[in-house]
């Protein structure tokens, strides 16, 4: 059976940047196989009647494959999150917290070896993972707090543009999700076109806030 497309993203993204960094046969994309595969496995229906699926896992590491990959392991984790927060939004699964990716060492693994689990992990105070990913690829992981945006330098999300007020929009924890709330701007708040006073927002969601585009992933 060939790749399928998440697959292929992760070999493109982590194996085409650091190809000449491995000496082992692992390859990244041995861990992300391993990774959806126990994602599909523990696969669940929460109490929203959603199909639900891990969102921590642990990669360990013999010695030698983990100093090869030290130089890249954050690259790695966070590659390896985004392909399970891909494999997620392509198979339908919803997420308890944030997506969190750990390399650990196991000094009984062999090079070429690894051993990977995978558990549910509530986010903050109960909240599900988010983040707002802005149009340079910034990544704003959600927590539980208020995330307010708007012209002010003091916004958490500040944007350098006239057409944005002070204090725009924010987005709130609510009910294991997230809210959008425009907090009477003068040109509005749109999501995917549509202007809004207020929004759940759902995976994939694209918020337009005077000329930016920011973009809603639920993981």
């Amino acid at each position: 059976m060939g790749l399928t497309g998440f697959e292929r993203r992760l070999e493109r993204l982590v194996e085409g940047a650091f190809a000449r960094a491995f000496k082992s046969s692992l390859r990244p994309v041995e861990l992300g196989r391993r990774l959806t595969r126990e994602m599909d496995h523990q696969r669940t229906v929460n109490v929203r009647g959603e199909m639900a699926a891990p969102n921590d896992f642990t990669v360990t590491l013999g010695p030698d494959d983990h100093g090869q990959f030290a130089e890249i392991e954050d690259s790695l984790a966070n590659s390896l999150a985004d392909a399970a927060r891909e494999h997620a939004r392509d198979e339908g699964y919803a997420f308890m917290g944030p997506v969190e990716v750990h390399l650990e060492v196991d000094p009984e693994l062999g090079a070429g070896s690894f051993g990977l689990s995978a558990r549910f992990k509530e986010g903050v105070a109960g909240t599900a993972g988010g983040a707002l990913v802005l149009s340079d690829g910034t990544r704003v992981t959600l927590a539980d707090t208020l995330i307010t945006i708007g012209r002010s330098p003091d916004c958490s999300i500040h944007l350098a543009d006239s057409s944005v007020s002070r204090r725009h929009a924010e987005v709130r924890p609510v009910g294991g999700g997230w809210l959008l709330v425009d907090n009477g701007s003068t040109n509005g708040t749109r999501v995917n076109g549509a202007t809004v006073t207020e929004r759940r927002l759902a995976d994939g969601d694209t918020i337009t806030v005077g000329d930016a585009k920011l973009r809603f992933e639920a993981s």
